[in-house]
């Protein structure tokens, strides 16, 4: 699931049943990598599928993994126009859901923080802990997107804080040393990690619980000791993040298109 130099953690999402409703695989394509799900059953031919979740494919029992492969690159145009279309739909539903408006609530650290606005000559922001309440301080007549930016930026200076604290705790723990680390915002993974011990992490992990964070810094240190997903690398998780598997769940059922749109 990851090249020899480095080692990613994905944002798709699988079934509410987890691996048991079938296997999470990746493969790479010519314009992507894409993961799916593939499950096994009595039909003929090879099924494909496009729901909340990403791709599922269904494919007989005899069929090889090399054919299943086969047939998603034969497909891969339609697969990937369909995927798109499904979190262009996602994105939007989410976007009439949150209403830039004084009063809209903003995931944050697994709570909610109520948005206020405020009339003010430069645009600033402030964050209330105590009463859960972060407020935009912004020039009369400032746009959505104008929110949207402040927002983004407080989010990210919060990751960074947050981050840089967490990292030496389980780098600590595990024994390790990495190089630097920085924000992604890539589309397809919540954290990777070279070889060389660059980490990146996203940084709209903050919409999610402390453990959540942890469970992916944890995640991404480990790899300096195992490049790879093999049970010897989940045992090194394990050691630093025994409930590793609740947090897996969490983050591969929320992708970035159940978040609001920043």
């Amino acid at each position: 699931m990851s090249a020899p130099s480095s080692s990613t953690l994905p944002l798709e999402a699988v079934p509410k049943g987890g691996l048991l409703a079938g296997s999470l695989r990746r493969l790479q394509l010519r314009q992507a990598i894409l993961e799916y799900t593939l499950r096994r059953s009595k039909r003929r031919t090879i099924g494909f599928l496009i729901n909340e979740h990403g791709l599922r494919v269904t494919a007989p029992r005899w069929v090889t993994l090399a054919d299943i492969e086969s047939a998603i690159r034969d497909k891969e145009a339609w697969i990937l126009s369909k995927l798109a279309l499904r979190r262009e739909r996602v994105a939007q539903a989410q976007a009439e859901q949150m209403r830039w408006e004084d009063g809209a609530q903003l995931p944050y650290l697994g709570g909610m923080l109520t948005l206020r606005l405020f009339a003010a000559r430069r645009a600033a922001v402030s964050h209330d802990a105590d009463a859960a309440e972060l407020a935009l301080h912004l020039p009369e007549g400032a746009t959505e997107e104008k929110m949207k930016s402040l927002v983004k930026a407080w989010l990210q200076e919060q990751a960074r804080h947050c981050y840089a604290a967490r990292l030496p705790v389980f780098a600590e723990r595990l024994g390790v040393s990495y190089r630097a680390f920085t924000l992604t915002s890539a589309k397809t993974q919540w954290g990777s990690c070279t070889s060389a011990g660059m980490i990146r992490l996203h940084w709209r992990l903050m919409h999610f619980a402390p453990e959540h964070i942890d469970y992916v810094i944890a995640h991404e240190l480990a790899h300096l000791i195992e490049m790879n997903h093999s049970p010897r690398f989940w045992a090194v998780v394990a050691s630093v993040f025994p409930d590793h598997a609740a947090s897996r769940r969490v983050l591969r059922e929320h992708g970035l298109t159940t978040l609001p749109p920043l």
